[in-house]
């Protein structure tokens, strides 16, 4: 199967490319938090020398309880990220909802992303496929990894190819996700970009009541399996401080961390790139 690259600024998605990372933190509390850790963020995969793209979320329309924060207004939100990439020349990932936002915040976002939940939403798919920006899709909760195919072809019918499908672990009972490796090798022959979720995965959803709980220490572990299959890229949330993040803060990573995780499943990607080069391995 022909893999598909997509390019977004001077970063690379591709199964055969170094891993692109997608990160930021769960929703944007307020521009002034927001904008320090994005200057955080940037400087530490600046040293790196690996691509990055900052993830932001305006609004978290499915938080579990309809009293928890769910963000800032899209205008004020679309308005502060407009200055913030070009100020520090990073592109940016945005969630997007209703098929009504789909075109303004593609006047911003360099990648629009299709929640879990929404991810067969016809309408939504179209719209955001109508802009000509990359779609990330996340993979439902109740997917299996070849019903992408249909999801896939929803976008393509509009005559974007620029898509990116990301694995986020799947309903395993109630309140509690699994992930299965297998899952990305099998959207890997789709032929575009597979990224993985390594804090999503982790979720328990609904655990904590009114909120949604998580194990945050297996995201790293399952981030370096994943790494090791050869993947486009690695999403993952982060904070300065998990315990007073206001939405996903049991299974997001601590910012400070940031670098050392990196670097590490940098590693593991590199040798992973190299036995995929070998002839000899690939035919095992």
């Amino acid at each position: 199967m022909t893999q598909t690259s997509v390019k977004i600024k001077t970063a690379v998605f591709s199964n055969n490319a170094p891993i692109v990372y997608i990160a930021g933190p769960c929703v944007i509390e307020s521009v002034k938090t927001y904008a320090a850790q994005a200057v955080k963020m940037k400087g530490m995969f600046e040293k790196l020398g690996t691509s990055f793209v900052l993830k932001a979320s305006f609004d978290k329309a499915n938080r579990t309880s309809h009293s928890s924060f769910r963000g800032i207004p899209m205008e004020t939100a679309l308005d502060f990220l407009k200055d913030l990439k070009n100020r520090l020349d990073v592109p940016v990932l945005i969630d997007v909802h209703e098929p009504s936002q789909a075109a303004r915040v593609a006047e911003v976002a360099d990648i629009l992303q299709i929640p879990a939940f929404l991810c067969r939403q016809t309408d939504l798919l179209f719209a955001c496929a109508d802009t000509g920006c990359a779609v990330n899709v996340k993979k439902g909760q109740f997917l299996a990894p070849w019903d992408m195919g249909n999801i896939i072809s929803k976008i393509e019918s509009r005559g974007n190819k620029r898509i990116l499908l990301t694995e986020r672990g799947s309903s395993f009972g109630y309140n509690n996700l699994v992930v299965d490796m297998r899952g990305m090798e099998i959207m890997k022959n789709f032929g575009y970009p597979v990224i993985f979720d390594c804090t999503h995965s982790v979720q328990k959803p609904g655990a904590l009541g009114k909120s949604t709980g998580g194990d945050v220490k297996f995201a790293l572990p399952l981030a370096r399996a994943a790494a090791a299959l050869k993947i486009a890229g690695i999403f993952f949330e982060a904070h300065p401080d998990p315990a007073k993040a206001f939405s996903d803060g049991p299974n997001s990573l601590q910012l400070r961390r940031i670098p050392d995780a990196v670097d590490m499943l940098n590693q593991i990607d590199g040798l992973a790139m190299k036995l995929a080069n070998n002839k000899a391995l690939r035919s095992l």
